[in-house]
Formats: C-alpha cells, sequence, structure tokens
C-alpha cells in the first residue's frame, strides 16, 4: 500500500534529523548566507575545501554547488568549485583535484566521473586531505574516505518496482538507456541492476550492465513476461537520451517500458517516442524540480528522488568539523556510504511501492 504523504514525510523528518545528528552536532541541516569564504561565528580560521562535480550544467550538479556556497559562510569554509567540462571529462577533475592540493585546501567533496579519477583521490588523501563522494560511490568504495550518497540501488529497485505493478501482467518490452558504454561507474550499474531486480529480473554481474538474459519472466508486480531490447548509452544527457531511444526504437518499435540513468535522459528518450508515434511508461532517477514537473505533466511515470543540497552541505559541514578536531562522519547502518535518502514521485500510486505525488516531490526537490 502507498504510505501516506504525512507519515512519509514525518518518518524523512526523522531521518534528517539523524543524519544532521550523525555528522554534527551543529545545526547541519539550515542553510547560511552566500559568502564562501568567510570565517565562522566563532572567529576561526577558514577552512580550504573544493567542491568539484562531473560538470557545471546537468541540474543536479548545479543545484549542489549552488547549496555548497550556501552553506560555506555559515561553516567557515572558503570554498573552491570545479568541474569537468562534461560527463566523461576524468582529467578535468583529475586538474582539479592537483589543484586543491596544491592550494592547501583541508578536503575535498567530489562526484567522481568514473575509475579513471581513482589515482588523483588517493594522491589526495595521501597529501592529508579528507576526501568525500558526493552522489557517486566510488569503485572500489574505500577509495574516499566516505561516500554521502542517495542508495542507487534502491533508487532502481524502487522503479522497477512501480513499472512491475503498473504493468498489470502485461508484457514488458524494455529499453534501458544508461549513463555509458566505455566506463564504469558506480551510479550507472547500480541503478539500471537495480531498477532490474525491482522489476523481478535475474541479474547476473550485479556491477556489470547488459549481462542479464534478453528474455523470460519477470515476478514483481503481478509478473509476467519481458524483453530486453537495448542497453544504450545516453551520456546523461537530452540528445543522448533522444539518439540512444532511436537506436532502440529502430531495433523493436514495440518498446513499452523505459528506464532512463536520470531525467535529462528521459526527456530525450520521450522527443523520440513522441517522434515516432509511440507511447511508453518511463521511469527515471533524480527527482529534480524539472524531472518532478514532468511526472506531473506524464512524461515521466516515476522519478527515485534525491537530494543533492543535503549531499554537499552535509559533506562540507564534515570536512569543516575535522579540520578543527571533530569526530570523522561514518557509514550508515549496514552500508558502506552515508545514505541521504530515497523516495519514489509519482503521481499514478502503485500497489506495495511507498511514494510521494508531484506536489510533495515539488517541495522536496534537490532538498529544498
Amino acid at each position: 500500500m502507498r504510505t501516506s504523504p504525512s507519515h512519509s514525510m514525518t518518518r524523512r523528518a526523522v531521518a534528517v534529523a539523524a543524519a544532521c545528528l550523525a555528522v554534527s552536532a551543529t545545526a547541519a541541516c539550515n542553510r547560511g548566507g552566500d559568502d564562501a569564504g568567510a570565517s565562522s561565528s566563532g572567529g576561526e580560521k577558514t577552512v580550504g575545501v573544493s567542491l568539484i562535480t562531473k560538470d557545471s550544467t546537468n541540474p543536479f550538479f548545479v543545484a549542489m554547488q549552488k547549496g555548497a556556497k550556501a552553506d560555506a559562510g555559515k561553516n567557515g569554509v572558503k570554498l573552491t568549485v570545479a568541474s569537468g567540462k562534461q560527463e566523461g571529462d576524468d582529467q578535468g577533475q583529475i586538474t582539479a583535484i592537483e589543484d586543491s592540493i596544491a592550494r592547501g585546501d583541508k578536503g575535498i567533496l567530489i562526484t567522481p566521473m568514473s575509475t579513471g579519477v581513482n589515482a588523483a583521490m588517493k594522491k589526495a588523501r595521501d597529501a592529508g586531505l579528507f576526501v568525500i563522494a558526493l552522489d557517486t560511490p566510488p569503485d572500489p568504495a574505500d577509495t574516499v574516505d566516505i561516500t554521502f550518497a542517495t542508495d542507487n540501488r534502491e533508487a532502481g529497485k524502487l522503479d522497477g518496482q512501480w513499472a512491475a505493478s503498473t504493468l498489470d501482467g502485461k508484457k514488458a518490452v524494455i529499453a534501458l538507456l544508461d549513463l555509458f558504454d566505455d566506463k564504469i561507474v558506480s551510479v550507472d550499474y547500480n541503478r539500471d541492476q537495480g531498477f532490474l531486480e525491482g522489476m523481478g529480473i535475474d541479474v547476473a554481474d550485479p556491477k556489470k550492465n547488459g549481462d542479464e538474459a534478453k528474455s523470460g519472466k519477470y515476478t514483481g508486480g503481478k509478473g509476467g513476461d519481458y524483453t530486453i531490447v537495448c542497453n544504450e548509452a545516453g551520456q546523461g544527457a537530452e540528445d543522448g537520451g533522444r539518439s540512444a531511444m532511436e537506436k532502440c526504437l529502430a531495433k523493436n518499435p514495440d518498446i513499452n517500458l523505459v528506464y532512463t540513468i536520470n531525467e535529462p535522459t528521459a526527456v530525450g528518450a520521450n522527443a523520440a517516442l513522441k517522434a515516432a508515434g509511440k507511447q511508453a511508461l518511463i521511469v527515471s532517477v533524480d527527482g529534480g524540480c524539472a524531472g518532478v514537473s514532468s511526472v506531473k505533466s506524464g512524461v515521466i511515470g516515476a522519478t527515485a528522488q534525491q537530494y543533492p543540497l543535503k549531499m554537499a552541505t552535509l559533506g562540507m559541514e564534515a570536512i569543516a568539523k575535522i579540520a578543527r578536531g571533530g569526530e570523522k562522519p561514518k557509514p550508515s547502518d549496514g552500508l558502506d556510504f552515508f545514505n541521504t535518502g530515497v523516495a519514489l514521485v509519482t503521481d499514478k500510486p502503485a500497489d506495495g511501492v511507498e511514494s510521494i505525488d508531484s506536489g510533495k516531490g515539488n517541495s522536496l526537490c534537490w532538498g529544498n
């Protein structure tokens, strides 16, 4: 059964409060002013922190940067923001890491591009910086000191459970629109594989996309037959999502279920479907403000909402606390990362899948 918004949000409020207490004794969940270089209220020396995102155009990372800048002064942090040029720009992140080391920063917050930046993150730790991954846990997890992230496997599972229940026993003809086909990124395989697990489709290697059986039975919801038409990389972008969906439709025009790595990809996939005169259930991950609007308009059936502002602000506060002699944050129980939460947003609730509607999702988008 769908949990009522009030009950769901009460549980979330408790979780947020616990998260804040686990990271710091200060008021972690109230964002402060815009001065990234201001001293803390107690007159302590500012702490240098770098925030390195995958790019500076994806709304998810824009929101993360904005939240960190707003909170820097409150925590006595001198914040430097950097990013790759686009998804896949390992060298851009490596350069930003090296600059942070040279600057004498105390810590780095990073959404790691791929395993290609692992050596640079290790170099930063060897130089004495406390390195926190945001959103994308590195592989292996101990490449960084700790990760603050959504449980991406769980996000994918929520999408899959909703899709299986909504299909109501009908055959699933599936397109999987992933992030990359030439890089291994944990957020990529965890969401994809989680979606299949939520559908009730057996996965082979849990850290590899595309090696599951291409047809068989799904057991989620009422269960039914499935066919996986394609695994195509959309690079996490709208134009990539459109071209990836076009390739999938060329293989099988009867696709009725589309998993997408994120909401820009979903919008592109919808454009390709519309141009072909086709309709399909689309599920995604992020729960950004634009993505929630796409749920409300019916473009996206359901999306798993994550909270990038929370990742950035709690991570930045943790580094500031450690630099001043405080305790290091610890992973959430049973996980190898600090879980910042996830909620499924849909206006078409499915039996047995907890969700919130687009109205509530809009009030929470990006972690507001």
